[in-house]
């Protein structure tokens, strides 16, 4: 049997309307030829009956629980057609049973001290039992939810974190639940044994929710990042009219600038912009040893569907 794909299972829903699992299962039937499983669908009287699940999904919500004593956690969006479904207790009862429902049954496989980000696993957490009505699947859930709130819902991405020894998963979630962020923090027991050290990993969080950094330190930075920002500097001081033999220099020089923007230890802290991130980790250890960033993950509502130019259903994007 040919493998199904979750793009060919997204392709076929743009195409039909039809429900994610029943694509998926006509394109089994169908040997994973697309347009037998359109006339599949079609026999079935299901390639139009699903055109709310066809229609676009920009709103909605982000989930975030921390689990097994602060040890791993989930962040996860959950997305409809607008505000005002979004806002609604229905689908904020959604968001948190999804979420509680990834934390527990983990549809994609963590690893120790790494980000595990469903992408291939989508699929499995449709496919799951629900945990709070094992009679119906996650996609079962989200279909009565469709036809409840008249909008078409779906799980476009999740992450989840795990960390092994020392250390903790924190988060921050900004009011409203549109910015969110899951940031894992390593450090010597006697470091997450002071009465403030939960504060700073939330903190932390925080900062990666309104920072917005794209790497955690300078040794991080791409090199294609890198090099595209040593370009736009050089060319910068070529408009500025400095001597070409000097310009290779100057756009060395104004990295700093770069760096401070885009690494999190570099940025200036959201709560006191004399200090940066990275000397404010230093004063929290304050002897105890090195505390250390290891990973962040931060989701905006709506940007997996802007960054792909589509709908996000159900295939996760990740920062």
């Amino acid at each position: 049997m040919a493998e199904i794909s979750a793009q060919l299972v997204k392709q076929l829903r743009e195409m039909t309307g039809a429900g994610f699992l029943e694509c998926k299962k006509a394109l089994a039937e169908a040997g994973g030829d697309i347009q037998k499983a359109v006339d599949v669908l079609k026999t079935r009287g299901l390639a139009s009956a699903g055109k709310k699940e066809g229609r676009s999904t920009k709103q909605g919500l982000l989930g975030v629980q921390i689990v097994e004593g602060d040890k791993s956690g989930v962040i996860v969006e959950v997305n409809c057609e607008s505000d005002f479904v979004a806002r609604t207790e229905d689908f904020q009862n959604l968001v948190r049973d999804i979420t509680e429902h990834i934390a527990e049954l983990k549809p994609t496989h963590v690893r120790n001290d790494e980000v595990a980000h469903a992408a291939a696993d989508a699929v499995a957490l449709y496919e799951q039992q629900f945990t709070k009505d094992k009679s119906q699947t996650v996609s079962d859930i989200i279909k009565s939810k469709i036809a409840k709130l008249g909008e078409n819902i779906s799980v476009s991405r999740f992450a989840l974190l795990h960390v092994s020894g020392s250390g903790l998963i924190g988060s921050y979630v900004h009011t409203g639940a549109q910015v969110g962020t899951l940031v894992e923090i390593h450090a010597p027991e006697a470091a997450i044994a002071k009465a403030d050290f939960e504060t700073l990993v939330r903190d932390i969080a925080m900062q990666v929710t309104a920072a917005n950094p794209q790497f955690i330190s300078r040794e991080d930075v791409s090199a294609d990042a890198l090099a595209r920002e040593k370009a736009i500097q050089r060319e910068r001081a070529l408009k500025e009219g400095k001597p070409e033999k000097m310009v290779d220099k100057i756009a060395e020089g104004r990295l700093a600038k770069f760096f401070e923007e885009v690494c999190l230890l570099e940025q200036p802290f959201i709560k006191d912009n004399a200090m940066t991130v990275g000397e404010l980790i230093r004063s929290k250890a304050d002897g105890l040893g090195e505390a250390k960033v290891a990973r962040f993950v931060r989701y905006k509502v709506g940007e997996a569907a802007d960054t792909s130019g589509a709908e996000a259903s159900p295939l996760p994007v990740t920062q």
